[in-house]
């Protein structure tokens, strides 16, 4: 796995995926300025690379992300955090267009679990715990925690959990549906990896297409959405791809997508 500058992340690539690795393991993987800088460089390089159609953002089998490096902030005034416009770079997390499995095991807690939630697909380990425990630091969520989780898993969960800083095991944050699947701890990347290696196979164009179709379902009306979702599936006709499936489906082939 090669290293990022300054081996706060890892990142290689298997076929058509690209692997994106916390690596802080010394403090729980928290999401210090530098960690995030470069993970934004990372995410944005291979959402341009048209060999990458699928990206698989990990932690280690310990814990995902505890949270934000608290030494960044702890001394911070108003107008640091300004200034600092960290929040900058969550939003170019959310403009990605490939589809970003997430393998959470451990903890991902605050600044991890909005993390997670920028995620698509998340595959979390039977030991994941999911939380915003930034009420015990005297603040409350910043990138996302209180709509993104709402939006996931209801009013009444997200109150609990936003204003009590409980934990959501894996089992409950399924229930709730936050994640998408649980494993067993001893396989949360393969299976990730897995899941990425076959939406892969899928025509890059649709994948995109089709992501971007189902965040408009959070922003959007349901007549302004299925208006939308039209024009996009009416949009996939003018694809290679689309004539490349279909042929394949009805000469009874497996497609060979080729991304046009």
């Amino acid at each position: 796995m090669a290293a990022a500058s300054g081996d706060v992340i890892l990142h290689e690539v298997d076929g058509h995926v690209g692997i994106v690795t916390l690596n802080r393991p010394e403090v729980l993987n928290a999401l210090s300025l530098e960690l995030m800088v470069e993970l934004v460089e990372r995410l944005e390089a291979f959402d341009a690379d048209p060999a990458i159609r699928v990206i698989l953002l990990s932690g280690s089998e310990r814990v995902w992300a505890a949270g934000a490096d608290i030494k960044d902030m702890a001394e911070a005034s108003v107008f640091d955090m300004v200034e600092r416009n960290q929040f900058a770079r969550w939003e170019k997390i959310k403009r990605i267009q490939k589809p970003i499995v997430a393998a959470v095991s451990g903890f991902a807690l605050g600044g991890g679990c909005e993390l997670a939630m920028h995620c698509d697909v998340i595959v979390a380990s039977e030991t994941a715990k999911f939380g915003q425990p930034e009420i015990n630091i005297g603040v409350m969520p910043g990138a996302g925690g209180t709509q993104r989780l709402t939006r996931a898993v209801g009013k009444a969960v997200a109150m609990d959990v936003v204003l009590s800083g409980r934990f959501l095991s894996a089992r409950e944050a399924l229930d709730a549906g936050l994640v998408s699947r649980v494993v067993p701890k001893e396989h949360f990347f393969s299976a990730a990896l897995a899941l990425a290696k076959s939406m892969a196979t899928k025509p890059p164009l649709a994948l995109k297409l089709a992501k971007e179709a189902v965040l408009k379902a959070h922003e959007t009306t349901l007549s302004e959405g299925l208006e939308y979702e039209r024009k996009l599936f009416y949009m996939l006709f003018a694809s290679d791809d689309q004539k490349e499936g279909m042929r394949a489906f009805l000469e009874k082939r497996r497609p060979d997508f080729q991304g046009k």
